[in-house]
């Protein structure tokens, strides 16, 4: 299942300078995850400093 990322996020854009396969990208109000694109390595969830991304 690939991450997702909940209204918690205060759009920092950390997470997306860390996935390795560029899945995530700034929507509106907040990042967004591809999930097709998502390979589900969880490094977007270890540098997030509000605990926003989460597997679905």
């Amino acid at each position: 299942m690939a991450y997702k990322i909940s209204d918690d996020c205060i759009s920092c854009g950390a997470c997306a300078d860390e996935c390795p396969v560029s899945a995530i990208s700034e929507g509106d109000g907040k990042y967004v995850i591809d999930g097709d694109a998502c390979i589900e390595c969880g490094a977007c969830a270890d540098v997030c400093p509000v605990g926003a991304p989460a597997a679905e």
